[in-house]
């Protein structure tokens, strides 16, 4: 995966791309992006993946021109179109997951196939989800890893840029993420969910604590039809604490 910039309208973006095949858009979390991870580096061995970082997160710039979650939409179908790929598969995680759902409901003629993974984006009264921006760094570890010693890994592929240190980028990445997860990450997908056209997978790792696998019945009721999956020995961050597992089934399920 090689690192570059890709400018659309008023937004400059950094983005990985690799691989050759059937196109994947990747979506990232809501922490920061992966990088090139070894998740990306290996879907780039039968596809070709366009993972973009968010305006507003790292050095991607445009944030100010993102007034609500539809503007983030409307810029990622651009982004998206920019390409000319035509309909490619979608990968979104955690806020990511949500940021797929919505593009694929309002461009469905660009999205083949999703997957999401750990996806905000829903709500349930009953299982209300924490609050990630107040947890003590202790408690966020414990929700959000199965083994929070994996933690490291998630970032070992990731260098924010020279001159500016993680403490910088957390700070930069959880302003930008805010401003569609706080208070609560719900802005009304439920209610749109009936328009959601793409076959679709959800993955939960077993051990979320952030987004927990009880969330499935949430997206099985808003979409009848939905594949979900439950990976074992793993939290919020599947693809890296169960990259095997994660792989195989996103490459089975986009054939």
């Amino acid at each position: 995966m090689i690192p570059g910039r890709k400018t659309v309208g008023d937004f400059d973006v950094r983005v990985w791309t690799g691989g050759a095949g059937s196109p994947i858009l990747y979506l990232h979390g809501w922490e920061q992006h992966p990088g090139s991870a070894p998740f990306l580096q290996r879907l780039a061995r039968t596809h070709e993946v366009i993972a973009p970082e968010c305006p507003g997160y790292g050095t991607s710039t445009g944030f100010e021109h993102l007034h609500d979650l539809q503007d983030l939409i409307l810029y990622t179908r651009e982004l998206l179109a920019s390409y000319g790929k035509g309909p490619v598969d979608v990968i979104g995680h955690s806020l990511g997951g949500m940021f797929a759902a919505e593009l694929a409901i309002a461009a469905p003629h660009l999205v083949r196939r999703l997957v999401l993974a750990a996806p905000y984006g829903l709500w349930m009264d009953e299982h209300p989800l924490p609050d990630a921006f107040v947890l003590m760094p202790d408690a966020l570890a414990k929700a959000q890893w199965h083994d929070p010693s994996k933690a490291a890994d998630e970032t070992s592929a990731f260098d924010p840029a020279a001159g500016d240190s993680a403490a910088t980028y957390r700070t930069i990445n959880l302003t930008t993420a805010s401003k569609f997860m706080w208070p609560i990450p719900d802005r009304g997908l439920t209610r749109r969910l009936r328009y959601l056209a793409a076959p679709t997978l959800v993955i939960h790792g077993e051990s979320d604590g952030l987004v927990p696998p009880v969330y499935e019945e949430a997206w099985a009721a808003g979409l009848p039809g939905v594949k979900t999956l439950r990976i074992a020995d793993a939290g919020h961050v599947p693809m890296v604490e169960a990259e095997d597992a994660f792989v195989t089934a996103v490459n089975d399920f986009l054939g």
